[in-house]
């Protein structure tokens, strides 16, 4: 009797075992959809895909534990070597991972996205001209004014009612008259009447002629070197830029098909870091998560470009073979329709999704 007993003690534990399996899911470090919380904050696993897969694993009657990597590599890796039931992030699908893993119906709409510094190109003219060359250029050539209308004042104070002033009112006006002859051609009423006044007054006009359209060309050069700097309008203006994104992302591959150098990363925090300390000009990943930076901490630092160059989805990663495909695309379908899933999107994105 204590047999048959504990015979059917072992079938209920098993069955209730195998009701209630413990799954487990690989992810990595990917605001909004994946986050790992602060010691501050809890401490607590976050994000839209975190909230997906536990509302997944409920609907299933399961529960389910996180195996947060280091990498995105380290993720899929654990997939294709089936340490963990599957993966979820922000896992792009795409025929080549197919090939080593399977996928669930997508569980978001994505793209591959540009983000660039915020538009500067209101202070363009001070930080062009605002420079330590320009600067000097611009002291000189007020200085050499000054001395030229102080010499005038010296050849001319006897000669005309104008520069017949003592030397501490003369040093303004002397200086007015040089500026506006250098600028405007002098002035008729009160061209030089000393041999060495109009001497002096025919070099200047003569110098300016050549000072001024260089000054004036080299000002309009470096502006039009900004403007051309400053302006990303497509893919093609990224050549020449130091451009980054993340190793083995759908991201690089798109890079490589259009011929784009970039620098690549093992981790999106390294990358946003460098594009803050302006070691990146541009950051080319996936849109939703550029876009949470842009609007959150990336405020006032960095713009998105509108155009979606690569539209992508994003799948939960299993390993190929998995039984769970089948239960977890029908749990997909059932969150769809009781409105679950939509909740979830307007949580973490809004409208804007």
């Amino acid at each position: 009797m204590r047999f048959i007993f504990a015979i059917l003690t072992m079938m209920f534990v098993a069955q209730n075992q195998a009701h209630a399996q413990d799954l487990t899911f690989a992810t990595v470090s990917r605001e909004p959809f994946s986050m790992l919380e602060s010691s501050a904050q809890g401490g607590a696993e976050t994000g839209f895909s975190v909230d997906l897969i536990r509302a997944l694993a409920k609907d299933l009657d399961k529960t389910v534990a996180l195996d947060r990597k280091d990498s995105f590599g380290d993720m899929l890796g654990a997939v294709q070597s089936s340490d963990v039931d599957g993966a979820i992030a922000n896992i792009s699908i795409t025929a080549a991972r197919e090939a080593d893993m399977d996928f669930t119906l997508p569980i978001f709409a994505s793209g591959v996205q540009v983000m660039l510094p915020a538009d500067s190109s209101r202070n363009a003219l001070f930080t062009t001209i605002l420079t330590r060359e320009i600067g000097l250029a611009v002291v000189l050539a007020f200085g050499i004014l000054f001395a030229c209308g102080m010499i005038m004042w010296a050849f001319e104070r006897n000669r005309q009612e104008y520069f017949d002033r003592p030397f501490y009112q003369a040093l303004f006006p002397s200086f007015w008259w040089a500026l506006n002859l250098v600028v405007n051609g002098g002035f008729e009423e009160r061209m030089p009447r000393s041999p060495l006044g109009r001497g002096l007054g025919v070099v200047m006009v003569i110098s300016s002629l050549f000072i001024v359209s260089i000054f004036v060309a080299r000002i309009t050069a470096a502006l039009t070197v900004e403007a051309i700097q400053s302006n990303v309008q497509s893919l093609s203006d990224l050549d020449g830029r130091a451009v980054g994104t993340i190793e083995r992302s759908t991201s690089a591959a798109f890079l490589d098909q259009r011929g784009i150098s970039y620098v690549l990363y093992t981790d999106l925090d390294t990358m946003i870091a460098a594009f803050e300390a302006h070691t990146l000009q541009a950051v080319v990943f996936d849109g939703p998560i550029l876009a949470y930076y842009v609007n959150n901490k990336g405020r006032g630092r960095a713009r998105l470009m509108d155009k979606v160059f690569k539209p992508e989805n994003y799948g939960i990663a299993l390993p190929t073979g998995s039984p769970l495909r089948e239960e977890i695309n029908q749990s997909l379908l059932r969150l769809r329709e009781n409105g679950t899933y939509g909740e979830l999107v307007r949580k973490w994105f809004g409208n804007a999704y």
